[in-house]
């Protein structure tokens, strides 16, 4: 069947097809860009010195591969529900679905927790002199409120978004060619690793606070029943507009070295705005940290809305507590959901500072993306009826490899915090499967 068969096109799905391979492209080049760049080049540099590009090429190398994975299952079944459809249908167990969508769920909340705690840094600060902690609890509370009122969604503001978060990046590599030019910064810094430690080692510490600033690509398997002629436009939106983000984040995190030593750029919670500083080119730190906290902050809300409405709709399916589906009247938001969402997220960021949570992150997400990877190799052997990507074989073995290599390189203290999330989902699952029960047992009772 032809990728361009109108059948395919018009009736294969209930939703419009109304995303363009380029709209594709900026949604998940948004996804993928922004805060975390603004908020982990200080982290990185902390872990491997100057050579801070170099973490960054491997972490992009290592996405591409789990990458090709999507663009294959998205290709082969265009439907809406990501990583947890594919584990059902490669599995065939619902425990095993409904944990790789949990882990979605708590690394989406962990994620908020981070991005909180980076809103609450220096960038903060040029505006408000108030401490990191209790700012981000507030910061948290009015992301959900704004969250309970309810959504507008505009693809428009989605485009300017993105320009903004991405003007802001380019605007640092602009101030490192201008210091260059002026005969000013260390070249030599971008290739320096810290002393006494191997750099294969400090590369990859690195790689693994680096990959959280590709992760979010996987989020667009979501739109894939929404996106015209999917089978031709998917794999190159999503592999251009990860080369894109890379390119990007290699040139900040060259400029950045260029223009600070690393223990600097380490010692700051707002790296980019201490190179605009160090620049000298008389941008107004007003001006640099309002575009910084504007990235940051949508980073956070997009990702509670994600959050809750992942809840509610877990919910809806029974495979969370009834409560958990409760909405407003009123603003036909999902109240409960917000609200346990977002006491989880505040209380995330009591157990840890930003590196802590970002590597919690990519620890939730390597999970999601081991099964991804695992379900590629698994559903080779069902044949569909299209033409669609595939990656040759050693792509996914090598993704495979690639997340067991990140998984080991995670802390003790990092994988209790994911297991205590793991075991809570557990536990719902099992009361929503308890409560389903009742509730079948109790309709067959009332049959006359």
């Amino acid at each position: 069947m032809s990728d361009t068969d109108p059948t395919t096109e018009t009736t294969d799905t209930r939703l419009r097809r109304a995303i363009s391979g380029r709209m594709l492209f900026l949604f998940i080049l948004g996804d993928v860009l922004g805060a975390g760049i603004y908020a982990l080049v200080g982290e990185v540099a902390g872990e491997v010195g100057g050579a801070i590009w170099v973490p960054l090429v491997v972490a992009l190398a290592l996405a591409m591969l789990t990458a090709a994975s999507y663009a294959e299952l998205v290709t082969k079944y265009p439907r809406a529900g990501g990583a947890a459809v594919f584990a059902q249908r490669a599995y065939g167990r619902p425990v095993l679905s409904f944990l790789v969508g949990w882990c979605m769920l708590a690394a989406g909340v962990t994620s908020a927790a981070g991005l909180a705690l980076a809103f609450a840094g220096d960038y903060l600060a040029v505006f408000l002199d108030v401490p990191a902690v209790p700012a981000a609890l507030v910061f948290l509370l009015l992301v959900a409120l704004l969250n309970a009122r309810g959504i507008q969604e505009s693809v428009r503001a989605n485009v300017v978004m993105t320009v903004v978060e991405v003007g802001g990046l380019l605007l640092v590599i602009g101030l490192g060619v201008l210091v260059l030019g002026r005969g000013d910064g260390d070249l030599g810094r971008t290739v320096e690793f810290p002393p006494g430690v191997s750099a294969g080692s400090a590369v990859l510490g690195a790689a693994l606070l680096a990959y959280y600033s590709f992760v979010g690509f996987e989020t667009s398997a979501n739109v894939a029943e929404e996106v015209r002629d999917v089978r031709r436009t998917y794999p190159t939106a999503l592999f251009g507009a990860l080369l894109t983000a890379g390119a990007v984040y290699v040139l900040v995190g060259l400029t950045a070295s260029i223009v600070l030593a690393p223990e600097e750029l380490a010692g700051s919670s707002g790296p980019l705005l201490a190179v605009v500083q160090a620049s000298g080119a008389g941008v107004p730190d007003q001006l640099f940290s309002a575009v910084a906290l504007v990235a940051v902050a949508n980073g956070a809300l997009l990702t509670m809305i994600m959050s809750s409405r992942l809840v509610f709709g877990l919910a809806e399916q029974g495979l969370l507590p009834a409560p958990f589906g409760r909405v407003l009247p009123r603003r036909r938001t999902p109240w409960v959901a917000i609200v346990v969402t977002t006491a989880v997220a505040m209380g995330l960021t009591l157990t840890g500072d930003l590196a802590t949570l970002a590597t919690t992150v990519v620890l939730l997400l390597l999970l999601v993306f081991l099964s991804t990877n695992v379900a590629v190799i698994v559903l080779r052997r069902d044949e569909v009826g299209h033409a669609h990507f595939r990656a040759p074989l050693v792509l996914p073995v090598l993704a495979v490899g690639s997340c067991l290599l990140l998984l080991a390189q995670q802390e003790a203290g990092t994988w209790l915090r994911a297991g205590v999330l793991l075991a809570v989902g557990l536990l719902l699952y099992g009361l929503a499967r308890v409560a389903g029960r009742r509730t079948t047992d109790d309709a067959v009772a009332r049959r006359p």
